[in-house]
């Protein structure tokens, strides 16, 4: 029997530093490149290096997009999966997302930003997102699910619920994260979309 994700140990670890140039940032993230088990982000002169990404993390994050793909595919909604691709706004900003999607059309920025938090760093994470105009990013910790909207005055604040998907409410998506087994949670919440 598999333990509930909620209770897995955490086993990632975090480095901030501070200071730190661009160039710099730049020059280790290319000595790091081939390792994927490190995670950089930068935001005007700081740097976190998170390592390794945990078995909590990883579960948390394939699971919480294999229910968005279901519920998406469920409901018609066109979409297209970004994955974590490094968003970068040169001399400021570098933030890697767990998940990312474009929601009706392919974009060259996504409309959601998805990030799983298993170890709390020092950068406010929605600022990575904010140079890129990032309609929501959504966080997951601790067993909750926050979503921040991008405001016309291009500060984000808390939601409800996503204005992509109005009718989801989240703590029907966290019930399904915290399943201990990955298969039966997607089945069970295809289910429950459909009534």
């Amino acid at each position: 029997m598999s333990l509930p994700l909620v209770d897995q140990p955490k086993a990632e670890k975090l480095v901030t530093l501070t200071d730190v140039s661009w160039e710099q940032f730049k020059g280790i993230e290319t000595q790091l490149k081939d390792n994927r088990k490190v995670r950089l982000s930068y935001l005007s002169g700081m740097l976190e290096i998170m390592s390794p990404i945990g078995e909590e993390h990883e579960l948390v994050k394939s699971t919480l997009g294999l229910l968005l793909d279901a519920y998406m595919r469920e409901k018609g909604i066109r979409f297209y999966k970004r994955g974590g691709y490094t968003l970068e706004e040169p001399g400021y900003a570098s933030g890697t997302p767990d998940e990312s999607y474009s929601i009706g059309l392919r974009k060259e920025v996504p409309d959601i930003v998805i990030e799983i938090v298993v170890t709390s760093g020092s950068i406010n994470r929605k600022n990575l997102y904010k140079p890129k105009q990032i309609p929501e990013v959504w966080f997951w910790k601790s067993n909750q699910i926050k979503i921040f909207s991008l405001t016309e005055g291009g500060e984000y604040e808390e939601v409800n619920r996503s204005r992509f998907f109005p009718d989801l409410d989240p703590a029907m998506l966290l019930r399904y994260v915290a399943m201990s087994d990955q298969y039966d949670a997607v089945q069970e919440f295809i289910q429950a979309v459909r009534k």
